[in-house]
């Protein structure tokens, strides 16, 4: 795989189909924004086991004029989601009814996204491409077959069409097998010509709902007609040569920025040296230590995040308790979930970093039988506690490990940048980043490259450092000395993520990138 070079615009995502969507709509003349709805949407069919329109979604958005500014399509739990619907179990479950206790945002992020003046194509253009594989139809890949064989234990017995829709003959769906969604072909119908908010409040949002108590969640009508996205502002720190933006809390955009602002004070002269990756490890404990006591629903903290990422002097304090020959111990629990990052940026100027997820794959297992949705599963991330982090409450926001990221450099270039993969998307972000922008390298070669994960594996709670294979073989004993718990997980995986960029140059034109452990490209026009 190589970088792809386009002088008009530009698209990733982590599914070829969908990235085509994207580099469609903008030879269509339309927007960045518009593009990612167009890929948002296809997604959700072709790549249904990672992100669906029952999930939330997050945008950092950077316009030709320099401003940059940040959407939260994000769900809070219903009304009735208290400790008295969760009495006798000691944690939320993370499938089933119970676990479908959040309203699904995305949809709202994308109506949120097409406010703009400059959205101007007609919905029915950019979910085209959406209903048409849910109606015709889509091969099912490699990995996509892996997921439906991996979960299907856990997900075929659920209420709900999953079976139906993801095992018709009886059986998980096998790579080059092909997977027709009808009833989300009709969805995304109906919200061509109704509009969005018809999720939310009209015809659509009453088929939603009615599927959703007959299933046993708690999310109602009235939740889904309270929910609206918000607009705050992104945090935002320097680094060398570079402005550095991410998403609010709920989602752990702060650490990602963290882990990069500590980083930028350490000292480390080559790509994938045992300073490169020592460094960053240990940058990524840091910020996770800061994240795992104060990032959630903002309206639960008085912390300033902000203000942290603003302060030299606090950072500098914070890069200090980093020692740069040994490992800090780690014995923190690790955060799951599984999300698709996309990016376009369009010839206007605009740059957009895109995230939408259902948390595990295929989200709480909850397929909707009249609309054909998956709902998500992300409020099982709360903790059924009185008080304190990720407490249940009505109407509070899960923590999110979703963020887009964007970057502003000085010479001119804006790139965004991101992944999915739950506790190892900062970590990605911070390989990826450091990998172009510090050391130089080519934008293809830098999601190319192995990788590293602190934290769990797909589908394991360990809280090894993980490696791939293609390091330097000194490097892992280099780490193994300094007190890593180094575990060799082979090569390219997508344990590591499906990472992906874009970047406006300053000249105008683009570049683009998609990871060899996906299924997805950069497709320019």
């Amino acid at each position: 795989m190589q970088t792809v070079t386009a002088r008009n615009g530009i698209a990733t995502a982590p599914h070829f189909l969908a990235a085509q969507a994207g580099r469609d709509v903008l030879a269509h003349g339309g927007s960045a924004v518009e593009a990612c709805v167009a890929i948002a949407a296809t997604l959700a069919v072709v790549y249904p086991h990672m992100t669906a329109i029952g999930g939330d979604g997050f945008w950092v958005i950077r316009e030709p004029d320099g401003t940059v500014h940040s959407i939260h399509g994000c769900g809070g739990a219903a009304a009735t989601a208290d400790l008295s619907l969760y009495a006798g179990l000691e944690a939320v479950p993370t499938r089933g009814p119970l676990a479908a206790n959040t309203v699904a945002g995305t949809i709202s992020g994308w109506a949120a996204a097409l406010e703009a003046d400059y959205c101007t194509l007609p919905l029915e253009r950019l979910l085209r491409d959406a209903i048409t594989h849910a109606e015709n139809g889509m091969t099912v890949t490699k990995g996509g077959a892996a997921i439906a064989a991996g979960k299907g234990d856990e997900l075929r017995g659920q209420p709900g069409a999953y079976a139906a829709t993801f095992e018709p003959e009886g059986r998980p769906l096998a790579e080059g097998d092909t997977l027709r969604l009808p009833a989300l072909a009709e969805t995304l119908r109906k919200l061509a010509a109704n509009g969005l908010q018809d999720f939310y409040t009209g015809e659509l949002a009453a088929l939603i709902a009615a599927d959703l108590e007959a299933l046993g969640s708690p999310v109602s009508a009235a939740d889904l007609a309270a929910h609206t996205a918000t607009w705050p502002d992104p945090l935002h720190t320097r680094v060398g040569g570079a402005t550095l933006y991410n998403a609010t809390p709920p989602t752990q955009g702060f650490a990602s920025l963290l882990i990069l602002a500590l980083f930028d004070r350490l000292k480390a002269d080559a790509p994938e040296g045992f300073d490169h990756v020592h460094g960053l490890v240990e940058a990524t404990k840091q910020a996770f230590l800061m994240r795992d006591v104060h990032v959630g629903d903002p309206a639960y903290t008085d912390f300033d995040f902000q203000a942290l990422l603003s302060d030299p002097a606090a950072l500098d304090e914070l890069a200090a308790r980093i020692d740069p020959a040994k490992a800090l111990e780690w014995p923190q629990p690790p955060q799951w979930g599984d999300t698709c990052w996309f990016g376009a940026a369009d010839a206007e100027g605009r740059v957009v970093s895109c995230i939408q997820s259902t948390y595990f794959e295929f989200g709480s297992g909850l397929v909707l039988p009249q609309t054909g949705i998956t709902w998500q599963n992300r409020g099982s991330s709360f903790r059924l506690a009185e008080s304190g982090w990720n407490a249940l409450k009505p109407g509070r926001k899960p923590f999110h490990t979703l963020n887009p990221a964007l970057a502003v450099f000085e010479d001119g270039r804006v790139m965004a940048y991101g992944t999915m993969g739950g506790e190892g998307q900062p970590q990605t972000q911070a390989a990826l980043f450091t990998r172009y922008a510090r050391f130089g390298m080519d934008l293809q070669d830098a999601i190319n490259a192995p990788r590293w994960l602190l934290g769990r594996t797909w589908g394991d709670v360990t809280t090894s450092l993980k490696l791939e294979d293609g390091f330097d073989e000194g490097l892992y004993a280099q780490l193994t000395d300094a007190g890593h718990d180094v575990e060799r997980v082979g090569g390219l995986t997508a344990t590591m993520g499906h990472a992906g960029a874009v970047v406006r140059l300053a000249g105008g034109s683009f570049e683009g990138a998609s990871d060899p452990r996906s299924d997805g490209e950069a497709a320019g026009w």
